[in-house]
C-alpha cells in the first residue's frame, strides 16, 4: 500500500482586485488536479521552475495550507477529514525541511531549543531525556554537541540546514517534505546536504518528497521523478526514464538548462 496517495489535488488563489477597481472572480490554479502515490522508503523528486506550484503542493500535503479540492491519504487515512487533534498525531509522522536555513530558524532560540521544540510539543519527556535526544540528533546530522548552547546566526548556511534536518527528525517521522533544501547553499555544501539526506534515508527508512528546480540533484537522490509545470504534473516516471527518455518538451528543456552536479 502506498504511504501517501494524492488524488485530484487542486489549490486556487484569488487574483485580488481588478485594475479597474472592485473585486474580481479571477483566480490562479497554483496546483491543478494533481494525482500521484509515494511508496514507503522511496524518494519522489518533484522538479520544476520557480512558480510551477511545487512548494504549494508540498504544503498542501502537510495541510500547512488547505486545498480547494481533492484527496490526501496517509497510510490509508483521509487527512482532509482529520480533526485538529488527529492532525496533531499525524504531524509526528510528517515533517518538513524548509528551503531557507537562514529564515526557518528562530534567531532568538538556541539550537537546543530549536531542535527540542517538536519534542516539547509532542512528547512527554524529562528535561535530561530531551537534552540527550537533542544531542543524539545533532550527532546524527554531523554537528558537535557544543552546538546546543549557540544560536543560529553563529552557524554557516550548511550547518543551519543540518539543524533544520535535526529538528525534522526529532519525532522519528516516516515522511519528510524537503522543500528546495539545497537551493540557498553553494554547490559543494548542497552536495554534502544531499548526501546526508541519502544516508539518513538508509539509516531511518525515511520517505521523501524532494522538491527542487535542479534536475541533476533530483536525479541523484530520487527513485522516481515528477515534473511539474504551471500547477500540473506533466510527466512522472523512474529517474532513469525521465532523465534518459523524457516525453514532455518541458522536461527536455529542464534537462538541457541545468548543468551536472557532482555529489
Amino acid at each position: 500500500m502506498p504511504l501517501l496517495e494524492i488524488r485530484n489535488l487542486t489549490k486556487t488563489f484569488p487574483l485580488g482586485e481588478s485594475v479597474f477597481g472592485g473585486s474580481t472572480k479571477a483566480e490562479v490554479r497554483a496546483v491543478d488536479d494533481v494525482s500521484f502515490d509515494i511508496e514507503p522508503g522511496e524518494t519522489l523528486g518533484l522538479v520544476g521552475e520557480s512558480g510551477s506550484g511545487k512548494s504549494t503542493l508540498g504544503r498542501l500535503i502537510l495541510r500547512l495550507i488547505e486545498p480547494t479540492s481533492g484527496n490526501i491519504s496517509f497510510e490509508g487515512c483521509d487527512l482532509l477529514a482529520a480533526s485538529h487533534s488527529d492532525m496533531r498525531r499525524y504531524r509526528r509522522d510528517m515533517q518538513i525541511i524548509f528551503q531557507d536555513p537562514f529564515g526557518s530558524l528562530d534567531p532568538r532560540m538556541s539550537v537546543e531549543d530549536v531542535v527540542a521544540e517538536p519534542l516539547i510539543i509532542h512528547e512527554a519527556m524529562s528535561s535530561p531525556s530531551r537534552r540527550q535526544r537533542v544531542n543524539e540528533l545533532l550527532r546524527v546530522v554531523g554537528l558537535d554537541e557544543s552546538a546546543v548552547r549557540r544560536f543560529p546566526h553563529e552557524f554557516s548556511g550548511g550547518q543551519r540546514q543540518r539543524i533544520g534536518i535535526a529538528r525534522a527528525l526529532a519525532l522519528r517521522p516516516k515522511f519528510i517534505v524537503a522543500d528546495e533544501p539545497v537551493s540557498a547553499l553553494d554547490v559543494s555544501v548542497g552536495a554534502q546536504i544531499v548526501n546526508l539526506m541519502a544516508q539518513l534515508q538508509r539509516e531511518f527508512g525515511l520517505t521523501y518528497l524532494f522538491i527542487s528546480h535542479s534536475m541533476p540533484v533530483v536525479r541523484y537522490l530520487a527513485t522516481r521523478i515528477a515534473v511539474m509545470y504551471r500547477g500540473k504534473i506533466v510527466e512522472i516516471g523512474t529517474s532513469q526514464q525521465i532523465t534518459t527518455h523524457p516525453r514532455h518538451s518541458y522536461t527536455r528543456n529542464l534537462l538541457k538548462a541545468t548543468p551536472e552536479v557532482v555529489v
